[in-house]
């Protein structure tokens, strides 16, 4: 379900429950209903498949997706950029991590050739991506330029 006037939906990085939260309070820090745990706090979560899955497709905020692997030197080297990205667009933006040799169906599903592989999502759909490893602030420019409707 995308935003309404009032709230959005946003689903837990860490159970997988889908909250939903009234705009107005997006910035005062919410957390899951059910766990307890932030939803948009500006911390990357690492994500599972269902929980990728469910927030890729139904959530009401921008969700901008690193697809890496612990071996991938470019990844490594760009995990304390993406975070600090987290923290400069949270809450507007939440931003993940998904491990591709955890999970290769979904890599395969989404096309990823090469990684790091940012893509972002919004209202259920792929909107943009951006290859190879990048600094904080080109995270932030991109994720902002495509994030808008």
């Amino acid at each position: 379900m995308p935003a309404t006037m009032d709230a959005v939906k946003l689903t837990c990085a860490t159970c997988g429950q889908a909250n939903r939260v009234p705009l107005a309070r997006l910035a005062e820090g919410p957390k899951c209903g059910h766990c307890g745990d932030p939803l948009a706090d500006g911390r990357v979560a690492e994500l599972e498949a269902a929980t990728h899955d469910k927030m890729t497709r139904g959530d009401g905020l921008p969700v901008l997706v690193d697809y890496w692997a612990p071996w991938c030197g470019p990844c490594r080297s760009m995990a304390p950029e993406f975070a600090r990205a987290a923290r400069t667009l949270a809450p507007q933006v939440r931003l993940m991590k998904l491990n591709t040799e955890d999970y290769p169906q979904i890599s395969a599903r989404a096309g990823i050739r090469g990684i790091p592989a940012l893509i972002l999502y919004r209202n259920g759909r792929e909107v943009a991506r951006l290859a190879g490893a990048r600094p904080a602030a080109e995270i932030v420019a991109f994720a902002r330029q495509h994030s808008q409707p």
